[in-house]
């Protein structure tokens, strides 16, 4: 949506509902400009190797061996399977925590606009991601 449809919008709309719909043209926008899990990587080297891709989804390792990380990015809807557990320093705009990460521990998330993380353990941590499409 441009910003001059948006700015036509206002003289129909509340300043507050306008400002709602601004914030939700802007998100998608945030999220182009940041890698995919896939494409990001650490220092300029990949941490994440796709297993599988077709039409359905999306099947990727992750490795992250001890002092590793993932470069800021996005996370689509997916689900996660830790092939290894450890120590990462998670950063997100929720603010920075570590996360002990047990072997065979998994998750589903609707979606990440964007964190980074490091492996500040001792052991290598790994990840299987399957991201639906």
């Amino acid at each position: 949506m441009s910003v001059m449809a948006l700015s036509r919008l206002g003289a129909l709309i509340s300043p507050r509902w306008l400002s709602c719909i601004c914030l939700l043209v802007t998100i998608p926008v945030l999220a182009e400009e940041l890698s995919d899990p896939v494409t990001a990587g650490w220092q300029g080297e990949s941490v994440c190797e796709v297993l599988r891709e077709d039409t359905e989804l999306r099947i990727f390792r992750c490795i992250f061996p001890p002092g590793v990380g993932h470069e800021r990015h996005f996370h689509p809807r997916h689900f996660g399977y830790a092939l290894s557990g450890g120590t990462m320093r998670v950063i997100s705009e929720g603010g920075t925590r570590e996360v002990a990460l047990e072997t065979g521990s998994y998750f589903f998330s609707e979606g990440i606009s964007w964190h980074e993380v490091v492996n500040v353990g001792d052991t290598t941590v790994s990840y299987l991601m399957i991201e639906p499409k």
